[in-house]
């Protein structure tokens, strides 16, 4: 594929994406973080075969590159979900957790 496509696939991804994001209730943003969190980690485990499978080192580097903001998206996926439901927890609740 040439790269002029490639960036037009982008393009027309995030703004597809933004529109969708921008439409879901607040009710809904909790359960679609923990679903985009699974995914997430299938996204890490597609950089992990990526890297396995790269020749050059440059394909390398943006192999592990890929790891490394995936694994950042889904631990920050978790810390920003466990925040949100310590907001819906009752006053007798363990707050420890």
């Amino acid at each position: 594929m040439s790269f002029l496509l490639l960036f037009i696939l982008a393009a027309v991804a995030t703004a597809v994406g933004y529109r969708v994001i921008r439409e879901v209730p607040p009710l809904l943003h909790t359960p679609l973080m923990s679903g985009m969190n699974a995914l997430s980690g299938v996204t890490v485990l597609g950089a992990l075969a990526a890297t396995a499978a790269a020749l050059a080192i440059g394909s390398r580097l943006l192999a592990a590159l890929g790891i490394a903001l995936a694994t950042v998206n889904v631990v920050c996926g978790f810390v920003v979900t466990h925040r949100m439901l310590r907001m819906f927890r009752s006053n007798g609740d363990d707050p420890q957790r």
